[in-house]
């Protein structure tokens, strides 16, 4: 590990979020060409209702690729932080320790739409805590599941800090680059955890699950919003190695659809 700006930088690695389509095989192998391309993990997001359950469908991506596998991430409006931390260790278990756990707040609203009560900010901020005590519960002293917390304000960045080995930071799209970088070295000033960038477009194109629909590419670019990368990997590569070193990301989770794009990116830096 290198030595940027005062605090020790990670190597890279890169996630892929994968959600399960209608065509279950392509799916699959889709996993396995992620695992090819170099990617350290496949992540899925929390859709109930949407696709399969949350934990059988990462315990079978596991099965059929030698890669990690996350929640990106698991919704605290819709989940009970027993049963979460039960379904994340099995995971853990499961994968031989190749699992690891995102949590958030969850979208605002998404519970009320799924027909269930609504429930608070600090209710949600609660069941995150909750549920990583019971997972550290449940892991013992011979497991430790990786938690990789999404966090907005100070009171779920104060929350991180506390319990978290990483996280990801849920901005405005809009936010610039200067914007971004005081929250985040504001954040990283406090603590040592792993910084994960969420990237919602690349080039022109947004991929789904991680883009608000009508997400305006060319606004990002004007802003020099930190969501976006270019889509040729030799100029994606200088700009991640450039969050980096000025921000201190080291994890980069894109869409499924932009895989192949920034494989090249990947191969170059992956480990680094």
């Amino acid at each position: 590990m290198n030595e940027q700006a005062g605090r020790v930088s990670r190597p890279f690695r890169f996630g892929v979020v994968a959600p399960v389509g209608d065509d279950l095989a392509a799916w699959r192998d889709g996993a396995r060409r992620v695992a090819d391309l170099g990617y350290s993990t496949l992540l899925l997001p929390d859709v109930p209702t949407w696709q399969p359950a949350m934990g059988p469908t990462l315990a079978t991506a596991a099965a059929v690729a030698d890669l990690r596998v996350g929640s990106w991430v698991y919704a605290a409006a819709l989940r009970e932080p027993w049963s979460t931390a039960w379904e994340a260790h099995s995971l853990s278990v499961l994968t031989e320790g190749r699992f690891e756990m995102g949590l958030g707040a969850g979208r605002p609203g998404i519970e009320v739409e799924l027909g269930l009560p609504a429930v608070s900010p600090a209710e949600r901020r609660t069941r995150m805590r909750e549920t990583v005590a019971a997972l550290r519960s449940f892991d013992g002293p011979e497991l430790h599941t990786p938690v990789v917390m999404a966090v907005s304000g100070p009171k779920s960045r104060a929350l991180a800090l506390e319990v978290a080995d990483a996280v990801t930071f849920v901005l405005p799209a809009d936010d610039d680059r200067a914007e971004t970088t005081k929250v985040v070295r504001d954040f990283a000033g406090r603590g040592d955890l792993e910084l994960a960038q969420h990237v919602a477009a690349i080039g022109d194109r947004t991929a789904p699950f991680m883009a608000a629909p009508g997400l305006d590419t060319a606004a990002l670019r004007a802003a020099d919003s930190l969501v976006i990368l270019p889509s040729d990997p030799s100029a994606a590569a200088e700009e991640i190695q450039r969050r980096r070193e000025e921000i201190g990301f080291s994890y980069f989770v894109i869409g499924a659809d932009f895989a192949d794009t920034l494989a090249p990116a990947v191969a170059k830096l992956a480990g680094q």
